[in-house]
């Protein structure tokens, strides 16, 4: 994670990537929400939102699994992120997620985010050779 310092001396704002969500995309179905590990997204009134830009590592796993390709990584000014704060938020499952193949979810496998065949799929590291190899 590249941070560069802007503005005085002791200042809290830092550029580095964080996650944008275009709410006129985002369709609400929350499948972003259980890929990011440090809780920093939540549905709100329908729409997913990153409630916190200090929990955001803006690494992107909840990118690969949007639907409708309402999120991205944005390098800007923000607040730095908080690992602390970020691995103490409550981890959360979504039972609809499995293997798009074998279909073991995240408590039988580990999974991971994928594009396929222009679709946005659940891979398990099993499975994983055959997706990329056919």
């Amino acid at each position: 994670m590249e941070l560069n310092v802007v503005g005085k001396p002791g200042s809290t704002k830092v550029v580095r990537n964080v996650i944008k969500i275009d709410e006129k995309k985002c369709n609400g179905c929350g499948k972003c929400v259980s890929p990011c590990a440090e809780g920093a997204i939540r549905i709100i009134n329908g729409k997913a939102k990153v409630v916190s830009e200090e929990l955001c590592d803006g690494m992107g796993f909840c990118i690969g699994v949007c639907p409708t390709g309402a999120l991205t990584v944005e390098k800007r000014e923000t607040v730095p992120f908080n690992e602390e704060k970020a691995m103490s938020q409550p981890k959360i499952t979504d039972s609809t997620i499995a293997c798009y193949k074998c279909k073991k979810g995240e408590y039988d496998a580990y999974l991971l985010p994928m594009r396929h065949q222009g679709e946005s799929v659940w891979v398990c590291t099993r499975c994983l050779p055959a997706l990329i190899h056919g």
